[in-house]
């Protein structure tokens, strides 16, 4: 994204500012701090509106999941507050990403999280580049620095 832009400030002027409503703020509540600033980083960058949508689990909203066929493990970061699931809004519609268009907002923001990440020096996975079960609204923060 940066490089598109002469420099960081430049690529802020085009940015539109968002902030999170209250149910983004109820869902960021048991979230690793550091996930909650990446986030909080994310919004003030991005383009695309975007909300939390998912924090902090319990192991049995983590098993209904799994049931649902909406997650594939009940070893889940959310569990311990190390990831978040977050959706896309256009004009206030939440758009899920079905369509290769409404996907590519979910790349834009991830793309956010990509820029904060390096900011912030807090290192994450995006569920995106996940090769077995793509989950583009999805970003954990790194086992390696953050082991649960």
């Amino acid at each position: 994204m940066l490089a598109r832009f002469r420099s960081h400030s430049q690529c802020l002027r085009f940015c539109r500012m968002f902030e999170f409503g209250k149910q983004s703020e109820k869902n960021l509540l048991g979230v690793h701090p550091d996930l909650v600033s990446l986030c909080r980083r994310a919004l003030e960058i991005t383009n695309v509106d975007f909300g939390i949508l998912c924090g902090l689990r319990t192991p049995e909203e983590q098993a209904d999941l799994v049931r649902k066929g909406a997650s594939k493990t009940y070893n889940s970061r959310h569990l311990t507050g190390h990831a978040i699931d977050f959706g896309v809004y256009v004009e206030g519609k939440y758009i899920n990403g079905d369509t290769p268009g409404e996907y590519r907002l979910y790349e834009l923001v991830a793309d956010a999280f990509a820029v904060a990440s390096l900011e912030l020096k807090t290192p994450i996975v995006w569920g995106g580049e996940w090769k077995h079960f793509k989950d583009g609204g999805h970003i954990e923060l790194s086992r390696r620095k953050y082991p649960a």
